[in-house]
């Protein structure tokens, strides 16, 4: 089972809103899902992006994988550098007191 992260369109004709849900990637676009992670809306300007951090870093570390549209939301948040970081605090490269320094 291939689990990714992407957009599901909700809202009326020519004024989608989207929500960045994990689901399997054999179920439809706006069919089950996992679990809702955020939110994206491109009709205020700018555009609204909304991502619970600690729910997207925990499934891309459990290998969930991200659309491309997505993947673009998750670098501009930062949240694939969280995820660097936590991944190289597992091995022992980075202690987990530089990744709380580098929160802030």
């Amino acid at each position: 089972m291939s689990i990714k992260i992407r957009l599901q369109r909700k809202g009326r004709k020519k004024k989608a809103f989207y929500t960045i849900v994990v689901s399997n990637s054999r179920s439809p676009r706006n069919g089950k899902f996992i679990e809702k992670i955020g939110f994206y809306n491109p009709n205020t300007n700018p555009y609204t992006i909304s991502i619970n951090v600690d729910k997207a870093v925990n499934w891309l570390i459990k290998g969930a994988q991200p659309t491309c549209t997505v993947k673009s939301f998750l670098l501009k948040e930062g949240i694939y550098y969280k995820k660097y970081l936590l991944s190289g605090g597992k091995k022992g490269k980075i202690l987990k007191s530089e990744i709380e320094q580098s929160k802030n």
